[in-house]
């Protein structure tokens, strides 16, 4: 059955990033904290761009369009989970990351697949309600501040007897005084009395067929003061009661209907889910019995990555658009153990290639995240200065990649490792150190891993 997308959806107030970045754009944001993968890459960057062309389309061949779900093959920690939540931020877009190995089929206790279209609607609910808390703000501020004045210096009463303009003028010009105090923050430590609405301990859980829902929320919405729901005088701090007053009133601006529907609009035609660990889930068990199968699993999932229409709190949300990246290693099972039908909805298929020694320097000195920036801004806040030398980078690349070729190959998580033993004195010392400009060359990098890499039993654990 064909579903056409509606005609009246509401257009951004501004432009996106989505409509911004092209594909090259694209990349060229990802290459600033992810070394190498330009096939991963520019995969994502393609399946991103045609979101945006879709938008461009009559709805009825819009919604024929689906979305090239891509398979990421490749060892850990060579970049797959980094450049999908890169991709995410890049655009704003509802992004959840799960691991397909925590499903298990209908009828087995565990998570169904239907609760990560609730997670991500739920987190997209969380976007879409501090964007509107950003731009009620400032409305939301000024009523707090006339609310403050009315406690310091509450309205004068009309009375039918007199017109006194004197006692007006006099009230607003104390009222202005107090104003710009408030605004200075000289009556922070000021004791008022407000209203307190008591917050419910925890919400109540339903396990259903649609999974685990919170009902607390809607309960208390039903019934006002259930559940810890009514509300009392307390004396508080002014600064204390701003902050109380501030929530207080941002919740009653905020349409939360609207953020529901912005929210469920923005999962169907722009959500991402990193499905990681889907070589977990491949090949088929010779068993018998009534086990939990990967293979229930999978046709589980089919539904999903294919299209269907989820319940959830906020209402119906259909997954026909949403943009589904596959992760795996793949070391023991292939691609092709998968069923057929879910390799289907798997038409991109992007191999990422494991890190060798110029990649490891690569991701030390280049991104904006460098590791070797992350420590030497750590360090300067205890006023240390710290210079890594040519070989010494060099040292603990090569150092890296030996440990990953006689061990497991953990990727350039491996870097996290030696980086945190090479640094270890250091940071402990650092606020008695008097010495306060520190040279890491080669020699003291091989002085701090000497042992490890000497011992093999060490390198096991430590390394």
């Amino acid at each position: 059955m064909a579903i056409v997308l509606p005609q009246n959806l509401e257009k951004p107030s501004k432009v996106t990033k989505e409509v911004e970045l092209t594909p090259q754009e694209i990349v060229a944001e990802l290459d600033k904290y992810i070394v190498g993968q330009k096939d991963a890459k520019r995969a994502v960057a393609i399946a991103l761009r045609n979101r945006y062309r879709r938008c461009k389309l009559p709805p009825e061949l819009a919604d024929e369009i689906a979305p090239k779900n891509i398979l990421m093959i490749g060892p850990t920690g060579v970049g797959k989970t980094e450049i999908s939540r890169r991709l995410a931020r890049l655009t704003y877009s509802p992004f959840l990351k799960i691991e397909a190995s925590k499903f298990t089929e209908v009828g087995y206790v565990g998570r169904d697949v239907e609760s990560m279209i609730r997670d991500l609607v739920r987190i997209s609910v969380d976007m879409v309600k501090s964007e509107k808390t950003n731009e009620i703000r400032e409305k939301a501020e000024r009523n707090v501040e006339e609310k403050i004045l009315d406690i310091l210096l509450p309205p004068l009463r009309r009375r039918a007897d007199t017109n006194d303009q004197n006692e007006h003028q006099k009230f607003r010009e104390t009222r202005e005084k107090l104003r710009k105090q408030l605004r200075q923050g000289l009556l922070d430590e000021r004791m008022i009395e407000i209203e307190v609405r008591e917050k419910m301990s925890s919400p109540f859980e339903i396990f259903s067929n649609a999974g685990v829902e919170e009902i607390g929320i809607h309960i208390q919405e039903i019934i006002p003061g259930f559940l810890g729901g009514k509300s009392k005088r307390r004396k508080v701090k002014l600064k204390e009661a701003q902050e109380y007053l501030l929530e207080d009133e941002q919740k009653r601006l905020i349409d939360m209907d609207q953020v529901a529907r912005l929210a469920v609009e923005r999962v169907e035609h722009s959500g991402i889910i990193f499905l990681d660990e889907v070589d977990k889930i491949a090949g088929r068990e010779s068993g018998r019995g009534p086990e939990v199968s990967r293979e229930g699993v999978q046709r589980d999932l089919l539904p999903i990555i294919e299209g269907t229409t989820v319940n959830t709190r906020y209402g119906l949300v259909r997954t026909d658009h949403i943009l589904f990246i596959g992760a795996g290693a793949f070391h023991v099972s292939k691609p092709s153990d998968l069923i057929p039908e879910l390799q289907g909805r798997f038409p991109i298929r992007v191999e990422l290639t494991s890190l060798d020694k110029k990649d490891f320097i690569r991701i030390l000195t280049e991104p904006e995240n460098a590791l070797i920036k992350q420590y030497k801004a750590l360090l300067e806040t205890e006023g240390v200065q710290i210079d890594y030398t040519e070989d010494a980078v060099d040292e603990i690349a090569a150092i890296a990649e030996k440990v990953n070729e006689i061990s497991e190959n953990i990727g350039a998580r491996r870097l996290y490792t030696v980086m945190e033993k090479v640094m270890e004195d250091i940071s402990f010392e650092a606020p008695n150190i008097k010495k306060k400009n520190i040279p890491i060359d080669r020699n003291y990098v091989e002085e701090q891993i000497k042992d490890i890499i000497e011992d093999e039993d060490l390198r096991r654990f430590i390394l």
